[in-house]
Formats: structure tokens, C-alpha cells, sequence
């Protein structure tokens, strides 16, 4: 329960955590960004680490404090984080292969891999960009391509456009709109947005395949 708390805390002020990282680590902090969005990304076993979150409020603290955060660094690290992170999730998928749907433990789900295969057979190769924007199938996605053995070539391409728009996105978003004061007054709220936003896909998704399971 004390866990799960601090992880809450975590998630619901990473901008304040942010800020006091920044001041204690100065340009480590850009190391410390690299590694979360390299684990989150390219771990099976870390999909509860902040993703879209962590890239706004980074954007944001960018924003704010330039002299300590240059945005175009930035960008182009935590790209790089993110294209790494999917590659090595995929030749891990490759390398454990079948195996990984032969056992269920609480770091290697069945419903996380059969909800993120199923995702993945609705779209295809565009799965590694769509799966960008949701939290979970996003860390699952290259795995499960690579348990697939999907052709790398198409999926290091899925897996660049992808990663790059990402971070973009996210990121530049806390950068334009972190610091406006409504946002900075209730960024809990806008982070709990930034979650419902994320999984609405998800979401659709279940509801579509209840609907196809319904039908004779």
C-alpha cells in the first residue's frame, strides 16, 4: 500500500519531483530522463514507470528553467532513449519467442501479451507508432513483435517514426503549454488527463472486441 502511495505521489507531482531533481543533479538529470524513458520503453518488466507524463513535465521544466534544460538536447536524447528502448524490447521478444505465453508472472502478464498481440493483429506493422500513445501496450508492443518476428527492417522504421513523434509530441507539449498557470495550478489533474487521453485507445479497443465476441 506504501508503495503503491509513493508511486501516486510520484506520478500525480513528477513536476515537483522534476524540479528537485534538477536542482540536486543539474545536467545528470538529462541521464536520469534517458534511463526511465530506455527502461519504460524497452523493459517488459517496467511499464508502471512514467512515460507521456515524465515527457511533459520535462518539457515543461525545459520551459522554465532553459539554462539547465536545453529543449533541442532534449529531444534529440530522449528520442534516441525512446528508439533504443523498443529495440531492445524487440530482440528480447525475439530471443525469449513462444516461451514468453508459456508462463504468467506478475512482471510478464497473459492479458498484457493477448491484449497487445490482439491490438497488434488489428493494425499491423502501424501498431509500434499507434502503441507510442498508450501506457502498457507500449512497453509490450515491440516485445510481442519481437516474439512475432516481425522483419526488422519494417519494424526499426515503425519503431523510429514512432518513437520520434512521441517524443515531439509529449514533450513540446509540456514545453508550449507546462508553464501556463492553470496547468501549473493543477498539474495533478492534467497528468491524470494525460493517462485517460492515453488509454483511450485501449479502451475502444476492449469495447470493440466485447462487441465482436457478442456477435454470433
Amino acid at each position: 500500500m506504501t508503495a503503491l502511495k509513493t508511486l501516486l505521489d510520484l506520478f500525480l507531482k513528477l513536476d515537483e519531483h522534476l524540479h528537485g531533481i534538477l536542482e540536486s543533479w543539474g545536467p545528470w538529470t538529462y541521464v536520469l530522463l534517458f534511463a526511465i524513458i530506455l527502461c519504460e520503453t524497452g523493459l517488459v518488466v517496467t511499464p508502471f514507470l512514467p512515460g507521456d507524463s515524465l515527457l511533459f513535465a520535462a518539457g515543461a521544466m525545459a520551459a522554465l528553467y532553459p539554462d539547465d534544460l536545453d529543449i533541442l538536447l532534449l529531444l534529440g536524447l530522449l528520442s534516441v532513449a525512446a528508439i533504443l528502448g523498443d529495440t531492445l524490447n524487440y530482440w528480447i521478444g525475439r530471443w525469449i519467442g513462444p516461451r514468453a505465453f508459456a508462463v504468467d508472472r506478475w512482471f510478464l502478464k497473459h492479458e498484457h501479451l493477448a491484449r497487445t498481440q490482439e491490438f497488434y493483429e488489428r493494425h499491423g506493422g502501424k501498431t509500434i507508432v499507434l502503441a507510442r500513445f498508450v501506457p502498457i501496450v507500449r512497453t509490450f508492443a515491440p516485445f510481442v513483435a519481437g516474439v512475432g518476428r516481425m522483419n526488422y527492417g519494417t519494424f526499426l522504421f515503425y519503431n523510429v517514426v514512432g518513437g520520434i513523434a512521441w517524443v515531439l509530441i509529449c514533450t513540446l507539449a509540456g514545453y508550449f503549454f507546462g508553464n501556463i498557470e492553470a496547468v501549473k495550478k493543477n498539474f495533478e489533474l492534467v497528468v491524470v488527463g494525460i493517462v485517460l487521453v492515453s488509454v483511450l485507445p485501449l479502451a475502444w479497443e476492449w469495447w470493440a472486441a466485447r462487441r465482436r465476441s457478442r456477435q454470433p
